[in-house]
């Protein structure tokens, strides 16, 4: 696909083009991230985004053997006691 030029309108807004919404299935409401790359920005749908992000970190997990049990277990246990400090709640 050649470049496409657009115009930066008021408030920084840009229409993204046509062909391009299609081919990353975009529709209005849809979020998107701007990924920033040696050579320049690069615009992802955020669902890719946050799968990367979420691969990056597995990926960072496994490398330090720690497996998604013990993360759902050590988030728990955080979240347990940030409750037991903040709101002074008691486990039943």
């Amino acid at each position: 696909m050649p470049a496409l030029a657009v115009r930066v309108q008021e408030k920084g807004k840009v229409t993204i083009p046509l062909e391009i919404r299609r081919r990353l299935r975009l529709k209005k409401g849809d979020l998107v991230t701007f990924v920033e790359t040696e050579q320049g920005y690069l615009l992802l749908p955020a669902e890719v985004a946050v799968g990367q992000a979420l691969e990056a970190v597995g990926k960072v997990l496994k490398e330090k053997g720690v497996t998604y049990g013990q993360l759902m277990k050590r988030g728990r246990r955080i979240r347990g006691k940030l409750l037991k400090e903040q709101y002074r709640l008691v486990e039943i």
